[in-house]
């Protein structure tokens, strides 16, 4: 372990059935491959407690919350003062994920788009970084939080970044962050590597998204956090850099965006 590059799996799902009682052996499954922080994402506000409590229960484990976008027809509309009060507890971290999803819920398309500025709006009072889920929406995207952005500085990530080379830059532009899932890693996804190879690499992250898009070699297997290790070694290809400076690099990214995880860490 001490010779094992350390990273952070900056976006998980561990509340999902998929890691129920297992979680013992997934957070050391995670330390034994060097991933020793995972920011664990509640998708819908309802299910806050139930992240939370697993953040307190693990030492590594931070959480983050939102209305996910392809869930914003059926929960209550989020407000900013209620993601605000959210954020008041010491290990939540980041604002998310919120966004657009077009692909399977264009029909809630203009709910998501309030939900989305809701969202920015509790990430620019809070301080905290806007987790962004984007699919099928690249252009309304780019606009949304360009135009978001004039009215008012806040940073982001955009979470498994999977999206084309206009919406990657016009991101980079406003300071923000990409994150490398193992959809980085699938053999066919080299126009993908090359968006992020043409990214500065202090501009991004690694993550898992798990349970979903293990990358190879667990490909069409549950992913869980330790698997970031397979992905941030492809980022570490495509970046030009050996696996020990990519790993350094991507946890200085994760500590300068997630500053209350890094504050949390160094008061501990």
């Amino acid at each position: 372990m001490t010779d094992t590059p350390i990273i952070t799996d900056s976006h998980c799902h561990l509340d999902f059935p998929d890691f129920e009682g297992q979680l013992d052996e997934i957070v050391a499954n995670a330390r034994e491959a060097g991933v020793t922080r995972m920011v664990s994402i509640a998708t819908k506000l309802r299910n806050v407690p139930q992240v939370q409590a697993i953040a307190e229960a693990y030492d590594p484990i931070f959480f983050a919350a939102a209305t996910h976008p392809m869930s914003v027809a059926s929960e209550p509309m989020a407000t900013v003062d209620e993601l605000v009060t959210l954020a008041k507890h010491p290990k939540m971290v980041g604002i998310g994920e919120s966004g657009l999803d077009y692909h399977y819920t264009a029909e809630s398309a203009e709910a998501q788009k309030e939900s989305l500025r809701i969202h920015i709006a509790a990430a620019r009072e809070t301080g905290l970084p806007l987790i962004i889920h984007a699919r099928d929406a690249d252009e309304e995207m780019a606009r949304i939080l360009t135009e978001e952005h004039r009215n008012g500085a806040y940073t982001c990530v955009m979470h498994c970044f999977s999206s084309g080379r206009d919406l990657a830059m016009a991101a980079l532009d406003l300071g923000f962050y990409l994150s490398m899932s193992g959809i980085a890693a699938f053999p066919r996804s080299q126009e993908l590597r090359e968006i992020f190879a043409d990214a500065p690499v202090d501009r991004i992250l690694v993550e898992t998204d798990s349970p979903y898009l293990a990358p190879p070699p667990h490909r069409g297997k549950r992913n869980e956090p330790a698997f970031t290790a397979h992905t941030a070694k492809v980022g570490a290809e495509v970046s030009g850099l050996d696996y020990v400076d990519f790993a350094a690099k991507t946890q200085e990214n994760f500590d300068r965006l997630f500053w209350k995880a890094a504050k949390y860490e160094a008061a501990a």
